[in-house]
């Protein structure tokens, strides 16, 4: 059975094991290298094993990455690629992510790393019709205070990572790669965009124990869940770029989001490299995340940020 079609089936199917995943063919594993200036030179230094000064190489040690709730929206490595933009329009983005083991500070080389997020207007492959982006219409400056009002109908509500099930076979902006040697993977995507009750973020998880094999990822288990955050700065400046700029969807600001826990790097903020003034030619996000090769978290127990108090509800997305 495939990691699609058992995607459709129970919930508690999935808690129990990690699923079996099918690779696409080498003509799209080829396209992945493919990018502009900041893909190509990250794309160049996993190939190499090397280059991990822009995520903190120099380090003595790190600190357990926090824990987030799944959401609503994840697919189970649908596909095992690293480019994972398709045909969405958006600001090119190079996600570059260490893993290490938080105790050892040793590099976790094997793992396989899932990343999903919405396109430029907010919308999740896979959920079309359950998701809410907008357009339209320019925005009319930064957001003052929390959002007010009920959330659109579709909008993600609760505190829970309650799991839909996928309502179209769409699967752009989602992805899963091995680490390398270093414990570096690398993915090229699109800046991603908004939608009403969340920060602009992306989703993440860990997987170990598990076996590569000509069909993919398969076995093991997933020891950490969590999400990447986007300094206010570039979001801003990515505003004011097409497709961006037509979406008029109330936007949540970094430390008005319920997820992420304030915490800086610990909470999953990125590491973000781009020309300030002019960030449509593209960015490089780098993060070293720490975590628990023993543990399991699947994102699906209601986790609580540090410093969050645990009746507080937050969007599930």
């Amino acid at each position: 059975m495939t990691r699609h079609e058992e995607a459709q089936g129970p919930k508690h199917a999935r808690d129990l094991t990690r699923r079996k995943v099918i690779a696409l063919g080498a003509g799209a594993v080829a396209a992945a290298g493919v990018g502009g200036a900041f893909a190509a030179g990250a794309f160049a230094d996993e190939a190499g094993g090397a280059g991990g000064s822009a995520s903190g190489a120099a380090e003595a040690c790190y600190k357990l990455t926090s824990e987030t709730t799944e959401g609503p929206y994840y697919i189970d490595a649908d596909k095992i690629r690293q480019d994972i933009t398709e045909d969405k329009e958006g600001i090119p983005l190079t996600l570059r992510i260490k893993v290490v083991d938080a105790e050892t500070c040793k590099p976790l080389s094997g793992a396989a790393v899932d990343v999903w997020h919405c396109d430029a207007l907010g919308i999740y492959s896979g959920y079309e019709s359950m998701s809410t982006g907008g357009g339209g219409g320019a925005p009319t400056g930064a957001p003052t205070g929390a959002p007010s009002g009920p959330p659109p109908s579709g909008a993600p509500s609760g505190g829970g990572g309650g799991h839909e099930e996928p309502t179209d076979d769409e699967r752009y902006l989602r992805g899963t790669w091995k680490t390398d040697r270093s414990g570096f993977v690398t993915f090229k995507t699109i800046f991603p965009g908004w939608y009403r009750g969340r920060c602009v973020h992306i989703h993440t998880k860990v997987h170990v124990d598990g076996a590569w094999t000509d069909g993919g990822y398969e076995g093991g288990h997933t020891c950490h869940t969590g999400q990447f955050f986007f300094a206010e700065e570039a979001v801003l400046a990515a505003a004011e770029v097409a497709p961006y700029s037509t979406n008029t969807t109330e936007r949540t600001t970094l430390t008005e989001d319920t997820i992420y826990d304030q915490s800086g790097t610990t909470g999953g903020l990125l590491k973000l490299t781009y020309n300030k003034k002019d960030i449509a030619k593209g960015v490089l996000a780098t993060i070293t995340v720490g975590v628990d090769p023993d543990a399991t978290h699947d994102g699906t127990e209601d986790a609580v940020q540090p410093g969050t108090p645990a009746t507080a509800s937050a969007p599930a997305g």
